[in-house]
């Protein structure tokens, strides 16, 4: 069973791209701050392979996006948003990855991790890029063993960062799992939220109903009310 959220007082989101965790995740994050939750986001990459306007400098675009998550983080109550800077397309489940993805576990010390699936979807390719499964393996190698083996990483508690175990992860799922968020209160945050990335909205007048019909299939698979909208996740126990 995933914990109940008044156990909880921090929450580490980990994706591969910005943009990742609002299509992902953002209308929980919404309740949980809401909440008083304190959430905090790792953005692996800077998602500068993306984008679609060829007058913009491919040198600006990792500005672009770390402006535009920064921007997104806010309309869902996130002010602590690290980027981690590994190459855009070319993501891989290193040591190195995970070596840094475990600082910053060790740094916010989270009740639960909220990261991508590391498997591949077979009927939904979108959610399998490659770079997401990368980010999705690395951090639960990060979740355990690394984060929480005061021998792994050395270099980690030189610069001060303690062991810390993470109690469960939550993976983000295009369908039903075992554990949801009904995000009703908070789907107009959501969707504003991932209008903040300008850089790779190529008909942002059709965001709000993609959002919407996504949230509330998600809804009516889980059995809500009619007129709910919903995040589905698959929990794991790691303590």
């Amino acid at each position: 069973m995933p914990l109940a959220e008044e156990d909880i007082e921090r929450i580490l989101v980990v994706t591969a791209h910005p943009d990742d965790v609002d299509f992902g995740v953002a209308g929980s994050v919404a309740v949980w701050t809401d909440k008083g939750i304190e959430v905090s986001y790792c953005i692996v990459t800077d998602g500068d392979a993306g984008g679609f306007d060829p007058d913009v400098p491919r040198s600006e675009i990792a500005g672009i996006r770390r402006a535009e998550q920064t921007a997104a983080a806010e309309q869902v109550g996130v002010t602590d948003v690290t980027f981690l800077g590994h190459p855009d397309g070319r993501l891989y489940p290193t040591i190195e990855l995970r070596r840094d993805i475990s600082r910053v576990i060790r740094r916010v010390r989270p009740q639960r991790v909220v990261t991508q699936s590391p498997d591949r979807n077979y009927k939904r390719m979108y959610a399998s890029h490659p770079d997401h499964m990368a980010a999705g393996e690395a951090t639960l190698c990060a979740v355990y063993p690394d984060a929480r083996n005061p021998f792994a990483h050395p270099e980690l508690l030189a610069e001060g960062y303690d062991a810390w175990t993470v109690p469960e992860v939550w993976i983000m799922s295009s369908g039903p799992g075992d554990a949801f968020t009904d995000i009703t209160p908070a789907i107009d945050r959501k969707v504003k939220a991932l209008l903040c990335h300008v850089s790779q909205m190529t008909s942002p007048d059709a965001m709000d109903q993609l959002i919407r019909g996504w949230g509330s299939a998600n809804a009516v698979a889980l059995g809500l009310p009619e007129g709910h909208y919903a995040e589905s996740f698959h929990a794991i126990p790691t303590a």
